[in-house]
């Protein structure tokens, strides 16, 4: 599954049925995850919140009808909620820049309540919602290291930017708790920018840009690039053997075989 969002619809692919429309009218989702139980959440522009639909038997069918996992901090509504990743324990972690609130065009258009752009972090166990960092101005693509150690987030502030300012990098923070300390760069992607991006069992971390798909090793070198001949948005691990990258481009479904896999969760 991944998301249309000018379109307000999620796609759909599959080997045997190849594309298909999901879900239209979808309130403008953007990132999506499967919980630790086999849940589908989802980032809403429309809502300006994480949204789940529960799986039945195993399945989650497009429709059965969601419900708001949360919306709002300190009685203040979030922002528009970009991508989304679930911990080992179950925790939910999520990136709020204000993307679908400045026009019409990926949301609704409306004035922001927060004051800052943060990573959250939903516990479950409780229903806390944790501010655990406004360090990344925009933040945008999340994903943890194997070890949950270490969370990357991207910053797009760059793709805002008239004047050539802005970010275009990926900030990694070491993971306490229900907070994040100590940041520093990454790496700076270019051309393009850094939206989505994942973390292979090896801990490569696999980016997004405005040519390809590059690849880093933990250190910060670049390893390589998987060329692709339209701007890549996000990128996703899949397959019987979770060995074939699924990458969402401009206008298309790319996908290709590689001799590694991404991160299986407990």
């Amino acid at each position: 599954l991944w998301s249309d969002i000018p379109n307000n619809r999620i796609l759909r692919w599959s080997a045997s049925a190849g594309m298909s429309v999901w879900r239209e009218q979808v309130e403008f989702t953007n990132g999506h995850v499967l919980d630790n139980e086999g849940n589908l959440l989802h980032c809403s522009h429309g809502l300006r919140a994480i949204v789940r639909t529960p799986q039945v038997q195993g399945i989650v069918r497009a429709d059965t009808i969601d419900e708001v996992v949360v919306r709002e901090f300190n009685g203040r509504r979030l922002n528009s909620p970009n991508d989304v990743v679930v911990q080992g324990n179950g925790c939910i972690w999520f990136t709020d820049p204000p993307y679908g609130i400045l026009s019409d065009r990926e949301g609704y258009k409306a004035p922001r309540e927060l004051p800052a752009n943060h990573v959250f972090c939903y516990d479950p166990a409780d229903g806390a919602l944790h501010a655990a960092s406004d360090f990344v101005q925009e933040p945008n693509g999340l994903a943890f290291s194997p070890d949950e150690r270490l969370l990357y987030v991207s910053d797009t502030s760059a793709a805002l930017s008239a004047d050539g300012t802005g970010n275009h990098h990926i900030v990694v923070f070491d993971v306490n708790g229900h907070s994040l300390e100590n940041p520093r760069v990454f790496a700076d992607i270019s051309p393009g920018l850094p939206d989505g991006f994942r973390v292979d069992h090896c801990g490569w971390i696999y980016t997004s840009s405005g040519d390809s798909v590059q690849i880093f090793h933990p250190d910060g070198t670049l390893l390589g690039k998987i060329l692709v001949p339209e701007k890549v948005g996000n990128l996703t691990f899949g397959g019987v053997r979770g060995d074939t990258l699924f990458i969402t481009a401009s206008t298309s479904l790319y996908s290709i075989v590689l001799n590694t896999h991404g991160v299986v969760r407990p």
